[in-house]
């Protein structure tokens, strides 16, 4: 098992979930709109704009669920005593900084 494949889970709350949700939403109208942007011969310029409003918005997301596991997942896991999930954000935060 790989680092990232932990085969953990973790409960949401409704509200955590709407938020993430919404965040992605965003992202797929991005995606669409890239891919109907390329369907429709747009200007170069205009797709690396719209690859980077995209991008920007699927790392919002990445920065409101990280926040969130080290607010919860890790901290419940440190005051367990189980050290280990500090190698695990460790692990995580080195893949996203590739």
């Amino acid at each position: 098992m790989s680092c990232c494949e932990t085969g953990k889970t973790k409960d949401r709350s409704q509200a955590e979930v709407r938020r993430l949700m919404n965040r992605l939403s965003r992202v797929e109208g991005q995606i669409r709109g890239l891919k109907e942007m390329l369907q429709s011969d747009a200007y170069c310029i205009d797709i690396l704009v719209q690859v980077s409003a995209a991008t920007a918005a699927l790392n919002s997301f990445s920065k409101e669920l990280l926040g969130t596991h080290i607010k919860t997942c890790v901290a419940e896991n440190i005051r367990q005593g189980n050290d280990e999930v500090v190698d695990e954000l460790v692990c995580v935060l080195q893949r996203l900084m590739r």
